[in-house]
This record gives C-alpha cells, structure tokens and sequence, in this order.
C-alpha cells in the first residue's frame, strides 16, 4: 500500500463506543456518541455533499461496516446494468477462449450490524467524476447502464482501492472466424463482491461469442469467484437472471 492509501481506513467492521472517524479519498466520516442511547453520523463526500443522522440504539455501542459495493447508486439508482468499454480491443481467433482481468468501478456502503443483520446506513462514491450512465442499443428500446471505461488489469490484487475492483472475464469465441470484442453489457446485481484491507474483487463473467440462426451473438453469463476475502453485505436486491445477451459489433 502507498503512503497516500495508508491513512485511508481499511474495509471491515468497527465497533464504536464513542466515536469514530473514517477516512476515504476526499470523503469524511464521523459517528460520535451524543447520549445513552444514541449516536450521530456525519459525512461529507467528494463534491461536498454533508448528510448527517441520528441513531438510537438500545446498547451504549454500535457496530459499522465499510465495504464496497456494485456501482450503481451515482449519480442515481435506474439500472442494474453495467457497460463497461476496454480501453483496447480484444482479437481472439476461431473456436479459441482467453481469460482477463479488467477494472470495474465500485461503491462503497455503510452498514449497521445487528447480530448477523446489516442494514444499509449510507453509500459514497470517491470517484463522482467518472460516474455516469450510457444507453446500449437504440434510443427507444435500448438498455440503460452504468457506463466506464476501463484499463487491463494484472491479476486480483491490481485493483485501486475505493474506486475500482479486479473482475475475471472468461471469454470463448464459438465462431468459425475470428473475432473482435471492445465491450461487455452485464446485469451486475447478481455479482457478488469480496474485500481485503483496501482491495474489491469481483465475481467475474462469462462472455461466449456464438451463432444463433444466422446472427452472431454475445451470451453474458456470471461466474462465481472462489476465494477467502471478506464477501461483502449487499447494498440492493438481486436480479432473476444473471445473464443477458448482446449483439457482436
């Protein structure tokens, strides 16, 4: 970890009995016990933003948890779809397959535990600025998404923390000919997300080229991760599929 992430708090559970500060990039948190049964919660986020609330408890402690979540609450909830766009385009030939990792852009959340419950406190983003949404397809039937351009990783532990997880891509070419593929289009609220200190890894995809009748098409197929870092609580309710088909271009 660099010198800048080291005063960043770390993903995990905190115990407060009476207060508490967390510290993301360009972001603030404070909770701080103001009575018996009772805390405040402050924070300030990237664009200057303060939401602050009050949590009556029924103990003289509270117990958070700071861990990241799929992207999709910035600049506002209307998709469970993510776009995301390589920054390079990938070549694979005839009846061949490849596995990488990219980059894929998170949030974080705040959750209340009680017991083995959590409960959605608050989200931040610290990357507002390359938050956005595009459309895929056309403009009257096309699917919304969470937009972002994204670079190769190296492997799991290439991810930058509080901004953007490492996701595997499995990618198969069924065709007869080679093919060209510069971007996936994925429901993303099936895919779960796992923490480590300051690192996000994300359950990856499945991402097969094929012919169906005389189209070719792209079937996107979410695949679980297999791993031993802390899974994250979920921010928003899953999907019924967690597949989606696309066009090859």
């Amino acid at each position: 970890m660099s010198d800048s992430e080291s005063v960043y708090s770390n993903y995990g559970v905190y115990e407060v009995n009476e207060n508490l500060q967390l510290f993301l990039p360009n972001t603030e948190i404070k909770i701080d016990k103001i009575g018996e049964n009772a805390f405040s919660y402050f924070r300030k986020d990237s664009e200057g933003k303060v939401i602050e609330k009050m949590i009556p408890v029924k103990s003289d402690e509270i117990k958070l948890e700071l861990a990241p979540i799929r992207p999709l609450n910035h600049p506002a909830r209307r998709t469970g779809h993510v776009f995301l766009k390589f920054d390079r385009e990938i070549y694979l030939s005839k009846n061949s397959a490849a596995s990488i990792f990219v980059h894929c852009p998170i949030e974080i959340g705040i959750f209340l535990l009680h017991g083995s419950n959590r409960e959605s406190l608050d989200w931040v983003t610290c990357n507002p600025l390359n938050s956005r949404f595009g459309l895929y397809g056309s403009p009257d039937t096309g699917t919304l998404c969470k937009y972002a351009q994204v670079s190769l990783a190296t492997d799991y532990n290439d991810s930058l923390p509080y901004v953007e997880g490492v996701m595997k891509i499995i990618i198969e070419n069924t065709l007869s000919s080679g093919q060209t593929i510069s971007k996936v289009i994925f429901p993303i609220t099936d895919n779960s997300l796992y923490y480590e200190d300051s690192k996000t890894i994300i359950d990856g995809i499945k991402v097969t080229m094929k012919k169906r009748a005389v189209v070719n098409i792209v079937d996107v197929k979410t695949t679980s991760v297999e791993t031993d870092w802390t899974a994250s609580p979920t921010w928003e309710d899953t999907t019924v599929s967690a597949s989606l088909e696309m066009g090859l271009d």
